[in-house]
């Protein structure tokens, strides 16, 4: 089960209690970092990627997996990160289950996780974020793969998934559209003559394919 840990603000002095969140592995086992009760949390001022994302080893199957880094929104504005243990070590992995349980969405980190869940199903490794940041959304890269992560409000256009295909091809590499709020007819039609999968992330976390490219391509799932 993911543990609890006592928190103190430092800039209001609140006592809060922080419950780490638990992801589903792709092979069934409920994940959770290992939360450091001796360290203070950190204050978040600027976000950098390499920061928000830690590495946590799954406990029954061993297998690594790139995760949201915890945190806690204080009610008085302070956004604290909350310590690690072990970004490696083992996990709690005792819940094994025929397939992973959906991620619920309620954010757009949410978002990016459910994502990287569902790529990691599809049998990719090392997903990283991508080097070039599109004007909107969130990319992710993997060997042979760029993805683009929407958790816009919007239906996603003909525009956005273009982008996304100009971008894979001058890297010369598949791609893969996840959006939130889904598509529009033409960003639908345009992606039918690309090729390119469209997925919408539910906000039950729940991942479906909405065109023929992703039928083909959630059907190699694991």
């Amino acid at each position: 089960m993911p543990e609890s840990v006592p928190v103190r603000c430092p800039a209001c002095r609140r006592e809060h209690t922080y419950t780490a969140q638990a992801y589903p592995c792709v092979c069934g086992a409920q994940v959770a970092p290992a939360l450091d009760r001796r360290s203070a949390p950190a204050v978040v001022v600027h976000r950098i990627w390499d920061e928000d994302w830690i590495t946590v080893r799954c406990g029954s199957c061993r297998r690594p997996a790139q995760w949201p880094r915890p945190e806690l929104g204080c009610p008085c504005g302070t956004l604290l990160r909350i310590p690690v243990a072990d970004t490696e070590g083992d996990a709690d992995g005792s819940a094994v289950r025929p397939a992973p349980e959906p991620l619920v969405i309620r954010t757009a980190r949410d978002a990016v996780a459910a994502a990287v869940v569902y790529l990691q199903r599809l049998g990719h490794e090392g997903i990283r974020r991508a080097d070039r940041r599109p004007l909107s959304g969130v990319g992710l890269a993997a060997r042979g793969l760029l993805a683009h992560v929407d958790a816009a409000a919007r239906r996603a256009s003909a525009r956005d998934v273009e982008c996304l295909w100009l971008t894979a091809m001058a890297e010369s590499v598949n791609c893969v559209y996840f959006s939130l709020a889904g598509y529009a007819d033409d960003a639908r039609a345009r992606a039918d003559a690309l090729g390119i999968p469209l997925f919408v992330l539910g906000l039950s976390g729940v991942t479906r394919p909405v065109n023929g490219p992703a039928d083909k391509v959630h059907a190699t799932r694991r």
